[in-house]
């Protein structure tokens, strides 16, 4: 009998993939040019408590618009924080003394093995040279065995939502995982959606209590960058927001409008961006589960 640690493992093995996100059909009317500017794709979603990205980790482009986004706020004033799937709970820049990158990775205590700093620092610096926090939001590998014992996640989500998402953990792990694990790692998701709403929240109460909004100023966005299957309007973060939160959340595709397919109708807008070169996720994580 394979342990719970493997298991555990394995919903972090396939993060590249967008976490748990949603297989794809054509339906390319539903996808912004990718050509359009992310300055004015921003303007036309505000005012906002939270705008909620949704990327597949592993392509470029994605990271690229989310620096985009984080300097089209800040320029605006509007920025309130910026919120990571990519770093743990309990991890921040709050009162960091000092702005090098290497402070940066230290305060986030940053793991290069899981994401490549590289990749995430444009739009992490941009938001730490406005003067603004950038918060760890991810469920810490330690929590996930207790998370996946916990039935009463299970109610987090209806019905239909709950059936949806447990299919796409089969999915999401290629059909690979024995269906006794199947409702302990769709909880162990819930419970990282779960995570990432409350880090939300807590940095829009921060934002407000640090600066209390005037009268004439607009009301400042707090940027979550996760995989797209955490931005899902319908299975992810948004469902554990509360319902006065004004949200957006807005699918990345790497590639063709064809990548998006009927995904498009669980996001409130779908960003088409530059493709990604082919990865085959299966192979490997057959080989964590041979292993």
């Amino acid at each position: 009998m394979k342990r719970p640690a493997v298991f555990i493992a394995l919903i972090c093995a396939m993060a590249l993939a967008g976490c748990a996100a949603r297989p794809s059909s054509a339906t390319p009317e539903a996808i912004t040019p990718p050509v359009a500017d992310v300055a004015a794709r921003v303007q036309a979603l505000l005012p906002l408590d939270a705008l909620l990205l949704g990327e597949q980790h592993d392509a470029p482009d994605h990271q690229r618009i989310h620096r985009e986004v984080i300097e089209a706020l800040a320029t605006r004033g509007a920025l309130a924080a910026v919120v990571l799937e990519m770093a743990m709970q309990g991890n921040s820049t709050v009162g960091l003394v000092g702005t090098s990158e290497a402070a940066v990775r230290a305060a986030l205590k940053w793991d290069e093995k899981a994401w490549p700093w590289a990749a995430y620092a444009p739009a992490i610096m941009a938001a730490v040279r406005a003067g603004v926090p950038v918060i760890g939001s991810n469920m810490p590998r330690a929590q996930m065995g207790a998370a996946m014992q916990q039935p009463d996640l299970d109610q987090r989500l209806n019905g239909p939502a709950l059936k949806a998402q447990q299919q796409l953990i089969r999915l999401g792990h290629c059909n690979l995982l024995p269906e006794s694990q199947i409702s302990p790692m769709t909880r162990i998701q819930i419970a990282r959606d779960l995570a990432m709403a409350n880090a939300v929240v807590q940095a829009l109460a921060s934002a407000a209590l640090a600066a209390p909004a005037k009268p004439e100023q607009s009301a400042k966005t707090v940027v979550l960058l996760a995989g797209s299957g955490h931005a899902d309007r319908t299975l992810g973060v948004p469902q554990h927001l509360p319902p006065g939160l004004k949200s957006r959340s807005v699918l990345l595709v790497a590639g063709s409008a064809s990548d998006a397919g009927d995904r498009a109708a669980d996001f409130d807008a779908v960003w088409s961006a530059a493709a990604a070169p082919p990865q085959d996720y299966c192979a490997g994580l057959k080989g964590k589960i041979k292993g």
